[in-house]
């Protein structure tokens, strides 16, 4: 796939664990684990927008595109 998610990356920068980022954002830990993982299918901009305000951060620290090698 080659949009890459990096919120484990922003989750290390800030100290912050997977349960209290999902408690900050509203979002189950598994669909967070879902989103995290790169097998996620869609985002909605509202949860875009409250990964950014928990995170501190733009949606390009979050989500990257990179090309397919082959």
């Amino acid at each position: 796939m080659p949009i890459i998610v990096d919120i484990d990356v922003m989750l290390a920068r800030r100290k912050m664990s997977v349960g209290a980022l999902s408690e900050l954002v509203g979002v189950t830990p598994a669909n967070l684990a879902v989103l995290k993982n790169g097998r996620a299918k869609a985002v909605r901009f509202t949860t875009l927008e409250a990964l950014c305000v928990a995170l501190d951060c733009q949606p390009g620290d979050l989500l990257r595109w990179e090309a397919e090698s082959g």
